[in-house]
């Protein structure tokens, strides 16, 4: 499939698609419904306010994570996740990756108004330089990164339908990333994959 290196240091690249047509579609039609989406609420500054998305936190028992002052406990795999975990495994493995995912945050946009603010995927159960690997599903929207040092302009990234972005070592250490409001319709779920290797 081709790829596309989009930093080398540290590393970050782009396989589109990994997932062709129909399989994507019929991913994300099954997603929409068949899953159990959740809209918690986070503390920011001191006051409690709805994520402006749907989320489900997905992965083995016991890979639990800390953010923004809430406790997440998975739900159990779908089987439709599980199968894909397998695959983006796989496909890392064959470019030398021991990927080793026990977790997954899935997300879905009902539209171009709902987003992800600025952060970086550092929580302490991720460890010091997590490898990740975010699969993106429906409408194409671009992830928009920044350097923590403000080294380089910031840059965006266009995620189209299927596609995995895989987020090596320091990328996390290194950069912030946003999915920003735009004027784009459609419906969009992310899977980010990712190892829990220990608690906060």
């Amino acid at each position: 499939m081709p790829i596309e290196t989009l930093l080398a240091d540290p590393p970050m690249w782009l396989m589109d698609p990994l997932l062709g047509e129909p399989d994507a579609s019929a991913l994300l039609a099954a997603l929409n419904v068949q899953l159990t989406w959740q809209r918690p609420t986070l503390r920011l500054y001191g006051r409690e306010h709805p994520i402006p998305r749907r989320q489900v936190w997905m992965g083995d028992t016991g890979a639990c994570y800390r953010y923004s002052g809430r406790d997440f406990t998975p739900e159990p795999w779908h089987p439709l996740v599980t199968d894909l975990r397998d695959r983006v495994v796989a496909t890392l493995a064959s470019q030398g990756f021991d990927a080793r995912f026990n977790s997954v945050l899935l997300n879905r946009y009902n539209d171009g108004d709902e987003r992800m603010g600025w952060h970086s995927d550092d929580e302490p159960e991720l460890g010091d330089s997590p490898l990740i690997a975010a699969l993106s599903l429906g409408a194409e929207r671009p992830l928009r990164f920044r350097w923590k040092n403000r080294q380089a302009p910031a840059f965006n990234v266009w995620l189209p339908h299927g596609s995995l972005l895989v987020m090596g070592p320091g990328v996390q250490a290194q950069l912030q990333h946003a999915l920003l409001p735009r004027r784009i319709p459609g419906l969009r779920i992310s899977l980010t994959f990712r190892r829990v290797i220990g608690p906060g």
